[in-house]
Order: C-alpha cells, then structure tokens, then sequence
C-alpha cells in the first residue's frame, strides 16, 4: 500500500481505482471501506474543492468521519492530479460525479449520498438537479452563480482560470491543469437546479467567515431548493475542506444518517 493510501483510518480498507467517464477521462479514485461493516449497501461520494484532492489530510479526515454512514470514495476532478482531462471548473464535473455513482451502483450499493465542497458542492447540487438518484446532498461552501467576483479570493481565481499565465501557474505549482475553452454552452448554475435537488433531502453548510462566497450564497440555494432542506451557518467558519473541524464532519455524518431519503436511481429531481 503507497503512503498515501496508509494515511487513511486504520479501521478501514483503502482501495485506489481508475474510473472512466462516458467522455474518456481516467478519474483517480480512492473507495474507503470499513473493515468492521457486515452490509455494504451505503456509500458517501466526497467531491472537492477546485485543486483539491484525495491526498489531502483534510479530505481524509473528512472520510473517515463518514465511515459510520457507508463505505466512502473520493476521487480527483478531471485535470486534478493523476486525473486526466482538463478541468472544466463546475461544468463537465458531473460527468465525473456520475461516473463514481454509476461505479458504486455496480458494486451493489443502493443508496449513495454526496457531499460537496466548493467547486465540488455547486456540482453535487447540479449532479443531483440534472441526474437525481441520490439519498441525500450536502453542499459546503458552495457558490450560487457562475463569474462571481465579489471577494479578493475569486477574483484570484478567476485569473488563474482566465488567464495564461494562471492555468500555467496551477499546472505547475498545483498540479492541475484547466481548459482554455469558454463554455458553450452556459451551464445552468446551482441555484437554477436546486430546486430539481428534491426528493433527496439538502444540506446547505456555510461558514460567516468564508473568504471565498458570503453567506448570500448559502442562503440563494437554500430558498430555491424545495423540501426537505436545511441550512446550517457556522460561526467561525472559514470556507470548504480546510475549515471542517473533525466536529463539524461528525454533525454532517450524523446528518446523512438521520436524514437520507428511499431515491430509486431512475428518479429525478
């Protein structure tokens, strides 16, 4: 087992796969069983932020607070990493997402939720407006519109996206490379496809202290998503992965538990 992989709880069984989407990208995939667990019909998806990654310690400890709810997999977004393809930033990501819930639903489990954040939480509320069938959604830190510029963070971002220069700076220093090409055509944002989130229960989580997204955002995809839904403001919260306390994972494990929905994977939102 790599030392990345022997980083993950002890009491669980880390096993690295290569997915593929219906477009051709390899996504690098990690699925986290419970060693302890006799039925394995419950899975958590983890979708990171934009360069984020499985490697991360936060993503692991993230992980193995979801254990109590399923077996876990989390994966790297197209062009993150040794994923192929380049990053469509929110756009073609749910391909991806898919691709890691059609693979689960082959190994037999029958109710899968996902959690997001950032980037990864506008495409888990998309993923579930545009192809439904999942147990439940939980978006941290997510965005409820596309080019927002309102802080110092995404008007950084967007440089990085936007510009040559940027891209080459994350291939380099971050080891993800993104695509050079607009979108066309425009994809419906995450507040457009909120309201299709339902019957699948929504978990909207946000902190008053993120740099990235004011907590406006929060409170825009939570009044357009139909019930059952709930928003939860965290005080002294920062934004995404690095701003989940081990607490704060345990609440949103607890969560799923009490809260995941009976959704046949035929069903839309």
């Amino acid at each position: 087992m790599s030392d990345a992989l022997s980083e993950f709880t002890p009491r669980s069984r880390p096993e690295r796969q290569q997915l593929t989407t219906p477009d051709g990208v390899r996504l690098d995939s990690v699925l986290i069983r419970a060693e302890a667990r006799a039925t394995r019909d419950t899975a958590v998806v983890l979708a990171n932020g934009f360069t984020g990654t499985w490697r991360s310690p936060d993503t692991k400890m993230i992980a193995s607070r979801m254990l109590p709810v399923g077996d876990v997999m989390t994966f790297d977004f197209r062009g993150h990493y040794a994923s192929t393809g380049a990053s469509t930033v929110g756009n073609h990501e749910v391909d991806d997402l898919q691709a890691v819930i059609e693979h689960l639903r082959g190994l037999g489990y029958a109710a899968i939720a996902t959690v997001g954040f950032s980037m990864g939480a506008a495409v888990v509320v998309r993923h579930a407006g545009l192809f439904g069938g999942v147990s439940a959604v939980v978006a941290v830190s997510g965005p409820s519109q596309w080019f927002y510029r309102g802080t110092t963070r995404m008007r950084l971002l967007h440089f990085g996206v936007e510009r040559p220069l940027g891209r080459w700076f994350l291939r380099v220093a971050r080891q993800v490379r993104v695509t050079d090409q607009e979108w066309d055509p425009m994809p419906q944002d995450p507040v457009e496809l909120a309201p299709r989130v339902a019957p699948a229960p929504l978990l909207v989580v946000h902190g008053d202290r993120d740099s990235y997204f004011p907590l406006v955002h929060a409170h825009r995809i939570h009044d357009a998503a139909r019930h059952p839904k709930e928003l939860w403001i965290e005080p002294g919260m920062g934004h995404a992965e690095r701003s989940l306390t081990p607490r704060r994972a345990e609440r949103i494990a607890e969560w799923l538990t009490a809260n995941q929905a009976a959704v046949h994977p035929s069903e839309t939102g």
